[in-house]
């Protein structure tokens, strides 16, 4: 029974080690605190995701911004959700595997806009909000996004957060910007992927040790969820598609990712 309790003991711990977040207290962590951040910028009918419409829209009312970047075939950094073309600009195609010249030919559902690069969007915000920037990668080229994102922001002078679903985003992160406040993005997992399954439960922590976790506010109840806050983790909303879910979760999160609407002034 002793052998026993002690091997439980032992694996209670190794989980609480390897979910650890960070013990560091950035100071952006208050300027994340409380922030209210357009999804993909303020984006409507008229106004499509992730453009610099968008942008400017969100800045303009004093929001935070969440964009998305992926890097080209060419190396360029790029502001754009989904890892394929279709949905936003009718075509098919991969962002990894097109150029920025080619990228430039299309346009962003039925506007007029281009699919912006990250200069340009860092160009248009000008340091008016904070940035919230979701790194969309695998395991292939990941350290190449990184490298060439922060060739870029790393002359900006706004302020910005760093965030990815996949953990050696805020692990390079975590080695080679240790200044940025680094966020590990989850959401309940029913897969067979294993390493998708560790991710999502913040069992690879224990390489970025995050300073923030980002999570799905429909599962605020998960178990892995409630110990990265009692462990001090900045708990991070998303994307709440109403003023209601908003109001009703409030007090779960600390910062809040919306999409669909213009949240209350208080």
């Amino acid at each position: 029974m002793t052998v026993f309790l002690i091997v439980v003991i032992a694996f209670v711990l190794l989980l609480i080690f390897m979910a650890m977040p960070t013990f560091r207290r950035h100071p952006d962590r208050k300027l994340l605190e409380g922030l209210k951040i357009a999804h993909r910028g303020l984006h409507n009918a008229e106004i499509p995701e992730n453009s610099i419409s968008a942008f400017l829209e969100a800045a303009a009312r004093g929001y935070g911004i969440e964009n998305d970047i992926h890097i080209t075939a060419d190396g360029e950094i790029v502001v754009f959700h989904d890892h394929t073309l279709d949905r936003m600009c009718g075509v098919s195609g991969r962002i990894e595997d097109i150029t920025l010249a080619e990228l430039k030919k299309l346009r962003l559902k039925d506007s007029d806009e281009q699919i912006p690069t990250l200069r340009e969007c860092l160009n248009a915000i000008d340091g008016r909000v904070p940035l919230l920037i979701e790194f969309k990668c695998d395991s292939v080229n990941c350290d190449r996004l990184c490298e060439a994102a922060n060739d870029i922001l790393k002359n900006y002078k706004g302020k910005y957060f760093i965030q990815s679903f996949n953990p050696a985003v805020p692990t390079w992160y975590k080695h080679h910007r240790k200044d940025i406040l680094r966020g590990q993005l989850a959401m309940p997992y029913n897969g067979k992927n294993i390493v998708k399954h560790l991710a999502s439960s913040f069992l690879l922590n224990f390489g970025a040790r995050p300073d923030f976790v980002a999570y799905d506010e429909r599962a605020p109840k998960k178990l892995c969820f409630k110990l990265q806050k009692l462990l001090g983790a900045l708990p991070v909303g998303w994307t709440f598609r109403s003023q209601k879910d908003l109001t009703d979760k409030n007090k779960l999160f600390k910062a809040y990712i919306f999409e669909g609407f213009i949240p209350d002034e208080n």
